[in-house]
């Protein structure tokens, strides 16, 4: 194990790492905006009272604010969470009325909303694609090279040389997909297809739980199957398919990202896994410690997350805005306004619980609790 970073090293990373994604968050907001010709009041880096900004020849007003946890654009018009018309925006000019958030036909509205995450992703693909140009990938057949004595792939009688076709249903298309979904299960009794010298076969595989701490001191709990990789092969990747590598590893993570959420649903993955701005913070420390190429990939990774968060169905994120507005585009009008006010409202609550709970759930990663409990003992 070795040293944790310091708090100095810590803040300057979690800065280096929020401060860039929201604002490209926001800037693929203000952008589709602009596309449209939809005017914008403000566009701020963080919450709460404004520290430093400035106003541009457009009238948007380009701040800072104190909570360094998100950011916003403040579209013209936009003079409730809903984005509904109001009496204040009838009373607008009609001319400064059609520069409005408002004002605009549901698509591109939606257009507008889709972007920030939208963002976010070409982000996380321009990383990966530049780490699999420059460094490769590696690849090897999703095919059994060895067995672990005693693994749960003994016990279910896999051979040195099976070719595994699924898991738990899923296709397997390289050792790697095998790994990934095992990783995430732990403990798990799946379905295994095989294929054995040319003859298909099933069986069923209880995946083995491995408790791992990293350099750092994390505790990890993840899933095993007990089976070694065949020969590994390196690959180049060519410019133009790099963007294709790194899309396709966008889409792994979040088929990832989903997975947990659902055994989180399910209850087969701990809600003590969720983390917040403070492990966030913590993570982004570590990475930088241990150089850019690190760090970045964590960029990558946040990035991911940032615009699949955002894009959940809950009102308050972007991905609530845009279920009203496939509701409006079926039923060819608006959600009744309060319905939608209420809904934010309700929105606005569960976001203000979950962060609550995750920052609980950071303190207590931390040792905040054991601490005060021998304390009080």
């Amino acid at each position: 194990m070795i040293d944790n970073p310091g708090f100095l090293l810590t803040i300057l990373a979690f800065m280096a790492v929020i401060g860039p994604l929201v604002f490209v968050h926001e800037m693929g907001h203000y952008l589709a905006g602009r596309w449209f010709g939809i005017g914008a009041d403000a566009f701020s880096i963080g919450f709460g009272r404004e520290i430093a900004g400035y106003t541009d020849k457009r009238g948007t007003r380009w701040k800072l604010g104190w909570l360094p946890l998100g950011g916003y654009v403040r579209f013209a018009g936009d003079m409730n969470p809903a984005s509904q018309p109001t009496a204040e925006w009838l009373a607008l000019p009609a001319a400064e009325r059609e520069r409005t958030f408002q004002a605009k036909p549901v698509w591109q509205r939606a257009i507008v909303v889709a972007a920030g995450p939208v963002v976010n992703f070409v982000v996380a693909i321009v990383i990966l694609a530049g780490f699999a140009h420059f460094y490769g990938t590696r690849y090897a057949p999703p095919v059994v090279g060895a067995i672990v004595a005693t693994s749960p792939a003994a016990k279910a009688d896999l051979q040195p040389g099976d070719r595994l076709i699924a898991l738990g249903g899923r296709s397997m298309e390289s050792f790697a997909d095998i790994a990934q979904y095992a990783m995430m299960r732990p403990g798990e009794t799946i379905r295994i297809d095989v294929e054995r010298a040319g003859r298909p076969l099933s069986t069923t595989l209880t995946i083995g739980t491995l408790e791992q701490r990293d350099r750092f001191g994390n505790e990890y709990r993840i899933g095993r199957v007990g089976i070694g990789s065949p020969p590994i092969e390196y690959r180049p990747v060519s410019l133009w398919r790099a963007p294709v590598e790194g899309t396709i590893q966008v889409f792994s993570i979040v088929r990832g990202s989903l997975d947990a959420i659902g055994q989180i649903i399910t209850g087969r993955r701990s809600v003590d896994e969720l983390g917040g701005p403070l492990r966030i913070a913590k993570v982004s420390g570590e990475q930088m410690s241990l150089g850019w190429p690190a760090f970045i990939g964590l960029v990558a990774l946040v990035s991911i997350n940032l615009g699949f968060i955002n894009l959940l169905p809950v009102p308050m994120l972007d991905g609530g805005h845009l279920f009203f507005y496939a509701i409006e585009a079926v039923r060819r009008r608006p959600v009744d306004q309060r319905v939608q006010e209420w809904a934010f409202r309700g929105g606005l609550a569960a976001l203000l619980a979950l962060m609550l709970f995750v920052t609980l759930n950071d303190l207590g990663q931390f040792g905040l609790w054991r601490n005060l409990a021998g304390l009080i003992g």
